[in-house]
């Protein structure tokens, strides 16, 4: 599955506006970096396809399940090194309203390994530029 996302940067120094299909969201640098703060950072951006694809998958399989959770919150902090070609994602993943086994946490631990954008995260990346 491919999609296509296009980012645009006027002279506003790093509001860039970004579309994928139908939706738009804004990005943007925080004020100590020259930016306005007026929308996530790309790192930001990166954690959050983690963190809302694990919500995601998660609630798919739950559903499925039948299980009783009200509500899913996954937590994803990003730390990278870039000296060491390191990066760290630490999520924290609470089920409210719920009263889940042993079990089912080891089932929903390996759920959420395996949603798309963990697997991605985990791949080997090739990022192929042209300029047109």
């Amino acid at each position: 599955m491919a999609v296509t996302v296009k980012a645009s940067l006027g002279k506003t120094k790093y509001y860039t506006e970004v579309i994928a299909g139908e939706n738009q969201l804004i990005t943007d640098e925080p004020i100590d970096k020259g930016g306005q703060n007026r929308g996530f950072n790309p790192f930001e951006i990166l954690a959050t396809s983690l963190a809302s694809c694990t919500a995601a998958t998660l609630r798919m399989y739950i559903d499925r399940k039948e299980w009783d959770v009200e509500k899913i919150d996954v937590e994803v902090e990003l730390e990278n090194f870039p000296l060491t070609k390191l990066a760290i994602f630490k999520r924290n993943i609470n089920f409210e309203g719920s009263h889940l086994n042993d079990e089912q946490l080891k089932r929903l631990h390996a759920i959420a390994d395996a949603c798309p954008a963990h697997k991605i995260l985990l791949n080997e990346i090739e990022i192929q530029t042209k300029f047109s």
